[in-house]
């Protein structure tokens, strides 16, 4: 059964509307404070870089356990409770889980990159575009904190206890990465996304070369099972993957390697090479200046539940947005149902 720790957390996340008990004050005053202290918008000019970066992180260490210690929360809730007791409270515990998992991601992003620009807030949005509570006032710290419509969504039918990690691509993920994005995520990410055997790099690879500061990783207890990829700036992306990539691959990758294969995933192998070898359609210039970064996300079979996709969708836009994008926009054949419909239930 759930211990009196826990109980007193599950107490302390929701105790009044306008009074948060200590563990959800912790978790707002942690947050404030790195996005206002944040080492990629420069450590105040008050304090010495090393000392001021040694305390970042450390405030930072401290919400990444408070971050865990609510997810875990969440799991033990889904696995422990009655069913009445669980079918109340979920909802409540589910949306701040989720919230947590972008948060979490997020602080890590902005301690582990090397761009350097103010988190852009937007306006402030109608009282009635977030809700109340420590999950309200969470949203308004999030950069994409007024696009109300990524919050809302109703929890799963079928509560699941399954543990996630949410977290920035890191520089180890990239060892043994070659011009083909053949790192050790892209390729497990390639055997859990894909039904059939094929080339690494085809689903991450531009991404891993052009733009890896904007690329987060879904990790379950099985390994990764998600990943959410965007540019910042698309037109030049696309560009400079026509250009320089998309020639490196079709050089390593030429169009007679799928035709002596063994007939064991033959056609998934021939498939990746033709999708290296066709031409990129182009994306029309009145869709770049409104939307001017792209984002590519997906999840494996196994996950079910939305609010881990959400979640990976808030960090990427969170990234993007505090960067100064005004917009994203994913490129999606409308023959693939299965990214379509994944699109379609992220709203």
């Amino acid at each position: 059964p759930l211990t009196l720790e826990e109980v007193r957390m599950l107490v302390e996340l929701f105790y009044l509307p306008y009074h948060h008990g200590a563990l959800a004050q912790e978790l707002l005053e942690h947050f404030r404070w790195l996005r206002a202290n944040s080492l990629s918008v420069g450590v105040p000019a008050t304090a010495p870089d090393a000392c001021g970066g040694t305390r970042w992180r450390g405030r930072a260490q401290s919400f990444q356990l408070l971050c865990e210690r609510t997810c875990r929360l969440h799991s033990r809730l889904v696995s422990t409770a009655g069913r009445a007791l669980l079918y109340d409270l979920h909802p409540y515990l589910w949306d701040i889980r989720n919230l947590l998992l972008a948060a979490s991601a997020f602080v890590l992003w902005l301690g582990c990159q090397s761009i350097t620009a103010p988190i852009l807030l937007g306006r402030d949005a109608e009282p009635w575009a977030r809700r109340g509570g420590l999950f309200g006032e969470l949203q308004a710290l999030l950069p994409v904190g007024n696009s109300c419509d990524l919050f809302y969504h109703p929890p799963p039918l079928f509560p699941s206890s399954q543990l996630y990690l949410l977290r920035p691509l890191l520089p180890l993920d990239k060892l043994g990465h070659e011009g083909g994005g053949c790192s050790e995520v892209s390729q497990g990410l390639q055997a859990q996304l894909s039904h059939a055997p094929a080339l690494p790099g085809r689903l991450l690879g531009s991404f891993l070369s052009l733009s890896p500061e904007y690329t987060f990783v879904l990790e379950d207890e099985g390994g990764p099972c998600g990943y959410a990829a965007g540019a910042l700036h698309a037109e030049g992306f696309l560009q400079q993957r026509d250009s320089s990539w998309l020639p490196a691959i079709r050089h390593k990758y030429p169009p007679d390697l799928g035709t002596g294969g063994s007939a064991l995933g033959q056609d998934a192998l021939e498939e990746a090479v033709l999708f290296f070898h066709a031409e990129p359609l182009a994306v029309p210039q009145p869709v770049l200046r409104r939307f001017p970064s792209l984002v590519q996300l997906g999840t494996a079979p196994r996950v079910l539940d939305v609010g881990a996709s959400r979640s990976l969708a808030l960090c990427l836009l969170s990234a993007l947005r505090a960067n100064g994008s005004r917009g994203v926009f994913c490129q999606v054949s409308d023959a693939d149902r299965q990214q379509l419909s994944f699109y379609s239930k992220l709203g």
